[in-house]
């Protein structure tokens, strides 16, 4: 008997498939397809200006002439430095449809970092914005293989009048023509290429489509190569998963960054396979948050827990109809249940009918592999698996399958497994690994359990779990129960050596608004712990933050707040 024939959370997909048809065709095919089926949809909107699906193509097919006669040729490596502007989605599908790899690495990176994964992955060329100019230029001497720096202007791509008063709104800086000869012009490349005639598409639908990092199960940078299929699978999957049948003509959110997997993965690219648009926002703020909100009237919110807990610090959206919002997707960190709670009520409160629906994955598997039911949720579960994605749970460090509801690894597999790591052979074959059911399973790393009916109940990632005196205690539960005290907006529980005991807790607390960070808060917040966690688990300390730091994706990044309070 077949794995999906015994697969327990199929009888909960409602319209959903249990299985798809995967084109055996790139992404730019895949785009093509969409582009030819709704070419007068507009493909991504950006700072009001609109670009359609047939302008669109236009574009990409321009960048690809100006990248091959750059000398930019199939298997070659191209380092996208990019905010969510549409050269960095140009280039993206530009490089796919002459068979490049696209790099995708945040522009805020700094300069050895920059240096690290121009050096990791042999790029030839760096697509970068014209305020980064000075930083990439700065490594030039650090690099194994010359490397070519494309600048992209801000200012190209806005509308009029706005094109006029950005370098004023900017402060005249952001787009200020770079010093030296170091560089090539994004306008003048593709100028440049006007004339060049491109070969035949010739990728394969398991070519590798682009390059993404993570830190993934031994927390050490590694870069992991995602093939074509990949990425068209995951949008085909979602769109199927989301219930609504067609996302045609729908607006996407695409805040998520373009460098990560959640945003280049359902954001962007989920979105345009599926005929919706993209909104694209360069750069967050919970203002700039608002004001998009209020006037493009998204449809659809893909985001990490953070995204959502702004809409709680956002101002001017009181008294604002959110009946526009269709679906609300979370993932790429643990959503606490308190705070999915409150996001809620505050949907409801704005006339919007739908919930946030939880989801999982890793940037192994692009992004988002599992998805809650839109009839079906559980209290603290992050869904079912995606057609043709399975789940299993392993005994810690065996792949030997855990009975239901206990703890232990999540395991997958399906047509959004990665490749591999790059030039990685061992981590790659830790990571991947083939069990006696003769499939290839993605270790996760991550700790969680699956209920007789395959819900899927994701915990955190088992480095991440704390010791303290003997007893495992995880943040993330911990986490949950301080963030459902109606003062606190969101909270942050690490570990940290004691001698003693090992580890001692501490959590970070940011109030809710309006809420003073006193001792008397303090003292209730620990009461708050002691009535609902067991004592060795209740924190030694609280310390009030105005905010938590962030990863480059938006995360609450506890091992800043780790190496702090450690003194690493």
């Amino acid at each position: 008997m077949s794995i999906s024939a015994t697969a327990p959370w199929v009888k909960y997909y409602g319209d959903t498939p249990a299985h798809l048809d995967y084109p055996r065709v790139t992404m730019y095919e895949m785009l093509a397809k969409a582009a030819a089926a709704y070419p007068g949809n507009t493909a991504y909107i950006f700072q009001g200006k609109k670009t359609s699906f047939a302008d669109f193509m236009q574009r990409i097919d321009a960048t690809a002439k100006g990248l091959y006669h750059l000398g930019i040729r199939k298997g070659d490596r191209v380092t996208i430095c990019m905010a969510n502007t549409p050269q960095a989605v140009d280039c993206f599908y530009a490089l796919n449809r002459i068979g490049a790899i696209p790099n995708m690495i945040h522009p805020l990176s700094a300069a050895n970092e920059i240096a690290f994964y121009l050096n990791v992955s042999h790029s030839k060329a760096i697509l970068t914005l014209a305020q980064f100019y000075d930083k990439v230029a700065s490594i030039q001497d650090k690099l194994e293989q010359p490397t070519q720096i494309l600048i992209a202007r801000i200012a190209d791509e806005l509308p009029m009048p706005l094109s006029l008063l950005y370098p004023l709104t900017s402060g005249g800086k952001a787009d200020k023509k770079p010093a030296g000869n170091g560089y090539m012009l994004w306008t003048d490349m593709v100028a440049a290429g006007k004339d060049t005639v491109l070969p035949k598409q010739d990728g394969k639908f398991d070519d590798c489509g682009a390059i993404l990092y993570s830190g993934g199960t031994t927390g050490t940078t590694k870069g992991i190569m995602l093939s074509n299929l990949n990425f068209n699978a995951l949008g085909l999957q979602t769109i199927a998963a989301s219930g609504f049948g067609s996302v045609a003509g729908m607006k996407m959110l695409s805040i998520m960054p373009v460098f990560h997997g959640f945003g280049l993965g359902i954001g962007i690219h989920t979105a345009l396979i599926g005929g919706a648009t993209c909104i694209l926002v360069p750069q967050f703020s919970v203002k700039i948050y608002a004001d998009v909100l209020k006037k493009q009237k998204p449809n659809l919110i893909p985001g990490v827990p953070t995204l959502f807990e702004a809409l709680l610090r956002a101002e001017g959206l009181d008294g604002v109809d959110l009946s526009f919002l269709k679906g609300i997707f979370a993932g790429g960190d643990c959503l606490s249940v308190e705070l999915k709670k409150k996001v809620d009520d505050f949907l409801k409160a704005h006339n919007c009918h739908e919930q946030i629906r939880e989801g999982y994955g890793t940037t192994e598997c692009v992004t988002a592999s599992c998805l809650t039911p839109r009839d079906y949720a559980r209290s603290g579960s992050i869904g079912v698996p995606f057609p043709d994605t399975y789940y299993k749970i392993v005994k810690p460090g065996t792949t030997e399958e855990a009975p239901a509801n206990t703890e232990g690894e999540i395991c997958l597999s399906g047509p959004t497994v990665m490749l591999g790591y790059m030039d990685q052979p061992e981590e790659t074959a830790n990571t991947l690994r083939s069990h006696g059911d003769g499939r290839i399973w993605l270790h996760t790393g991550d700790l969680g359990h699956m209920d007789e009916d395959g819900f899927i109940y994701f915990r955190q990632r088992l480095k991440r779990m704390i010791i303290t005196s003997g007893y495992n205690v995880y943040p993330s539960q911990l986490e949950n129960i301080i963030d459902g005290h109606d003062k606190v907006l969101i909270s942050c529980v690490i570990g940290i050596k004691d001698q003693y005991r090992g580890q001692k807790i501490k959590a970070y607390v940011v109030p809710a608004p309006g809420v003073e960070p006193t001792e008397e808060l303090k003292k209730e917040l620990l009461e708050h712990c002691t009535a609902h966690m067991a004592k060795y688990a209740v924190p030694r300390d609280i310390e009030f933050r105005t905010e938590l730091p962030k990863t480059l994706v938006g995360k609450v990044a506890y091992r800043v707040l780790e190496e702090e309070a450690n003194g690493e």
